[in-house]
Parts: structure tokens; C-alpha cells; sequence
């Protein structure tokens, strides 16, 4: 009895694959922007692996759509997943930079600007004292399970979002582009007890200045400055977790908003 031939019907397998490379790209753009996630200091093997892992957990969240990938309208979508997932990420990650531009505010301040080093995620050299910050807000996001968070957030919006939906409407970017102001004023906020005090005592020299000309202060004060800075961001290391908090409640909720998980 000769065999029965396997026939494929595109019908049947175009839903599963379309779903399965609009989670793809969904998960690919947050993977490329969010923090964490996204640093280039980890292995392009593992990234890939983690977006693989990812996309086949959150595959059968992905709702079906009568969009056929291959088409011009299913390649659309395909680029919008992109850019909604990579706009997530890139939300969160402004709080990161404005951590870190915030140790360098403080770096200025304490005369230890010229203290760079190579920053593999910004591509170029840094500050130490911005990159200090990086580090630590990186831990303590990780302490708060932000990473999950932003995963569930992830899986949330693959149900509120379908292929071919935008996101929040048209208010979408623009709100982006407002919460980037958060990235000065989170750096302010930041950068702000050490640099007035630091602020205090370029003041005192400015006064020795006027009372003893003749002081090379330049001598003087650098060494007076650049010990008085590491005291004084001791001191102020303790206010950055409760920054970072708030500036990373301000960036969840634009992330939900966004994602259309709230109203």
C-alpha cells in the first residue's frame, strides 16, 4: 500500500510562525536597549540564547493574528514588534543614564573628571565615578528583581499589544520624549548634596584667595578637594538608593501606560 504523502498547508503553520517571529522581535528590540538585558559586556552567544529562551516561553502569549508574516502588512508588524519592545527598554534605560551622568556632575565637582576609564556600554571612555554609580544602581535593580519585572511587563504587553497595534496612540512618543527631562533632573537629584558642598568649599578657597593671594591654591586645594569629594560622596551614597527608587517608579509607570496594561 504505497504511503500517504506529507502535504503542508500554509494555512496551518503561517499563524504559528507568524506569532512565533512577532514575539521574536518583540524580545529582540527590548533585549537591544534595556539595561541590564541589553549590556554589551555580555557575551553575543548568551544574549542570543537569553532572546531564544525568552521567545519560547512568551510564544504562547503572543495572540493570533490574521496577518500573514510574509506579506507587506505581517513585515510591518514585524518592525513594529521591533520598535515597541526597544522603546520599553530604552524608557528604563534612561534612568540608568541618569545615574550615571549624575556620579559625573559629582566627578566634575571633586576635580576627578580627567579619572576616565573605557565604558563598553556607552562605546567610549567615562568618568569612574559615573560608571561607580552604573555599578551599583545595577545591583540594586537586580535586588529588586527589576529584571523580572520588566520580563512580566514584557509578557503583559505581548496581551495588550497585538501585531499591528501602537503604542498608547499618539501620545506614545511624545510622553518619551517628556520623561527624557527626567534624565537632567534625575541627575540634579543625583549629584545635588555633593556638589553643594563641594560648591561650600570652593567658596572657602575663593575667600583664601582674596585673604592670601600669594597661596598657590591650585596646590592646595586640589588635594583638600579631591579628599573633601570622597567624604562628602560617602556621605551622599546614602541618598541614591531612594533617587534611583523614585526615578525608577516615575519610569514604571510611563512603561504600563505605554504597554496599555493601565489606563
Amino acid at each position: 500500500m504505497p504511503a500517504t504523502p506529507l502535504v503542508l498547508d500554509p494555512a496551518s503553520w503561517q499563524p504559528w510562525l507568524g506569532r512565533l517571529l512577532w514575539t521574536l522581535a518583540r524580545v529582540s528590540g527590548l533585549c537591544l536597549t534595556a539595561p541590564v538585558l541589553g549590556a554589551t559586556v555580555i557575551p553575543a552567544t548568551i544574549r542570543a540564547a537569553l532572546v531564544l529562551l525568552l521567545t519560547g516561553v512568551l510564544v504562547p502569549l503572543m495572540p493570533g493574528s490574521a496577518l500573514e508574516p510574509f506579506s507587506a502588512a505581517g513585515v510591518a508588524a514585524f518592525v513594529g514588534q521591533l520598535l515597541q519592545g526597544a522603546l520599553l527598554g530604552f524608557v528604563l534605560r534612561l534612568v540608568f543614564e541618569a545615574v550615571a551622568f549624575g556620579g559625573q556632575l559629582i566627578a566634575q565637582s571633586m576635580n576627578l573628571g580627567f579619572a576616565e576609564t573605557i565604558n563598553p556600554g556607552a562605546g567610549g571612555s567615562t568618568p569612574v565615578l559615573g560608571q561607580f554609580h552604573t555599578a551599583l544602581v545595577t545591583l540594586l535593580f537586580l535586588a529588586l528583581d527589576g529584571h523580572l519585572a520588566l520580563i512580566g511587563l514584557l509578557a503583559e504587553s505581548l496581551r495588550t499589544l497585538p501585531p499591528g497595534s501602537a503604542l498608547d496612540g499618539a501620545d506614545g512618543l511624545h510622553a518619551v520624549v517628556l520623561f527624557g527631562g527626567e534624565l537632567f533632573a534625575g541627575a540634579v537629584r543625583v549629584a545635588l548634596p555633593a556638589m553643594i558642598a563641594l560648591l561650600v568649599v570652593n567658596a572657602g578657597f575663593a575667600a583664601i584667595s582674596r585673604a592670601a593671594p600669594a597661596m598657590n591654591l591650585f596646590a592646595v586645594g586640589f588635594p583638600i578637594t579631591l579628599t573633601l569629594g570622597l567624604v562628602v560622596l560617602l556621605l551622599a551614597l546614602r541618598g541614591l538608593p531612594g533617587a534611583f527608587t523614585a526615578l525608577q517608579e516615575t519610569a514604571w509607570t510611563l512603561l504600563r501606560r505605554l504597554a496599555g496594561v493601565v489606563p
